[in-house]
């Protein structure tokens, strides 16, 4: 699926032929999106620790112009990512209802 930009949402995250990806508390359909498939479940730092050290950790949040009743936002996503000692260094307007944010192991921890 391409975004509103047109650029295709694996290329515009950065996801390359053969890269693992993991999914958690994906809306409906959003798997499809991406040509992903699985639905796996877990919190933060388990997700941290399955993370490869080059690899990245992309999270999603409704924007909130998209009329998506939610209480997740940027912050606090920014908030939860920091805390399990990875740090953000790329944001991406997914579609016209989605933001995300990714992170990734710290150069100094690799």
């Amino acid at each position: 699926m391409a975004g509103y930009s047109g650029t295709p949402l694996p290329q515009k995250l950065g996801i390359k032929d053969g890269a693992r990806v993991r999914l958690a508390g994906a809306p409906d359909g959003f798997a499809r999106s991406i040509g992903v498939v699985p639905r796996p479940r877990g919190e933060a730092d388990v997700l941290r620790k399955s993370l490869h050290p080059s690899g990245g950790l992309w999270v999603a949040w409704p924007k909130k112009a998209s009329g998506v009743a939610t209480d997740l936002d940027e912050g606090i996503v920014r908030r939860i990512g920091l805390a399990t000692g990875l740090v953000d260094n790329k944001v991406c307007a997914i579609d016209d209802t989605w933001s995300g944010l990714r992170f990734v192991v710290r150069l100094a921890d690799r």
